[in-house]
């Protein structure tokens, strides 16, 4: 069984993305870091507009400096990513 990484991978600079939405609206995020969950890595991204908001989505590395953003599908998936950020989060608190 494949243990899960309890490390989010930050950057030494602070990147940073522009989600595109469906309703042609667009928000600048900061990447927080990456993480897996079982077998799945996943990206946390906190938007620039001051809020404590955290978009998790899927992550996938294409090339060195290229990756694709993954819509988590179920709701099932989502909890577990966002339970696991919630841990690490607490763990890099304490």
């Amino acid at each position: 069984m494949a243990e899960d990484t309890k490390n989010i991978n930050i950057e030494e600079e602070e990147d940073i993305i522009t989600l595109e939405f469906d309703d042609d609206s667009a928000v600048d995020c900061y990447i927080m870091g990456t993480f897996e969950v079982g077998d799945k890595e996943y990206i946390a991204l906190a938007p620039e507009d001051g809020t404590d908001d955290v978009y998790i989505y899927g992550y996938k590395q294409i090339g060195e400096d290229e990756f694709e953003l993954l819509d988590i599908e179920s709701e099932e998936e989502f909890d577990a990513a966002a339970a696991e950020f919630d841990a690490i989060m607490a763990e890099e608190e304490e």
